[in-house]
């Protein structure tokens, strides 16, 4: 047989047989004295096999070490690697599949897609036409590239739910072209802590450990106006002093527990 009559035997293109010849997988056969390949029966058995194998999902370097095993013991073991890897993808497309379907019973947005989690607390929140208010969902959208914040948002859902945090957008939105010094910045920032529900404090310690973008601190107050970027400094500083004080009583209570035992 001629080089097209192997391929067309075996169902692959006369491409993909020069490839093989070139890897070593199926070695070169006799020529003819018109310097034609001969191809016999059994190359077209061996092209045939090496088919069945890179349709299974083995790569031809695998291919070749199963040819390589005359016994088949490479082929059991490449194969259950191949059973296993396939197993994973096919859990990895389930998951994928029920993130898709819990996405699709939400109404769609010009903000998504976003996680099914944040999505629920979007949605639990009111709607607002505050620029303040706008400017929240757009840092919880950067928030959720991450991934892992499942609990976070669910911490959250008390505030977003509070008839307050209308108000609280309110207030930020007045400081818009107000100065620095504004008197009304102490009290809004206190206002902001308070309203902080505190299992969301007790979660923001497991964050730290995420790296962040250098200069990211610095871009988010720039986005600011100088009056609620004020705030927001404050705001950032008090719940760090809040996070450090709870982490504190947390190892004073645990060494207490430890010294009782």
């Amino acid at each position: 047989m001629r080089i097209a009559e192997i391929a067309a035997l075996v169902g692959v293109t006369t491409r993909a047989v020069r490839h093989y010849h070139h890897l070593g997988l199926l070695p070169e056969p006799a020529r003819r004295a018109n310097g034609y390949r001969d191809y016999s029966v059994r190359d077209a058995v061996l092209l045939a096999r090496i088919r069945r194998l890179t349709e299974l999902g083995l790569a031809l370097d695998e291919v070749r070490d199963v040819i390589a095993d005359d016994a088949g013991r490479e082929l059991t073991e490449v194969l259950g690697e191949l059973d296993a890897d396939l197993a994973r993808q096919e859990a990895e497309i389930r998951a994928r599949r029920g993130r898709l379907a819990e996405l699709m019973e939400n109404p769609p947005s010009t903000e998504g897609p976003v996680s099914p989690a944040l999505a629920r607390l979007l949605s639990s929140a009111p709607a607002v036409d505050s620029p303040i208010g706008a400017k929240d969902r757009e840092l919880l959208i950067l928030f959720d590239t991450g991934a892992g914040h499942e609990e976070f948002y669910e911490a959250l859902r008390p505030l977003a739910e509070s008839p307050d945090l209308l108000d609280l957008y309110r207030r930020l939105d007045e400081l818009a072209d107000a100065a620095p010094g504004d008197p009304r910045i102490a009290s809004l920032a206190d206002a902001l802590v308070a309203s902080v529900p505190d299992e969301v404090l007790a979660l923001i310690p497991k964050a730290q450990g995420r790296p962040l973008v250098a200069g990211f601190g610095e871009a988010l107050l720039d986005d600011f106006a100088p009056a609620q970027a004020e705030v927001a400094r404050l705001v950032m500083a008090a719940l760090a002093l809040k996070v450090a004080q709870g982490q504190g009583q947390r190892q004073v209570q645990g060494q207490g527990q430890g010294g009782s035992t």
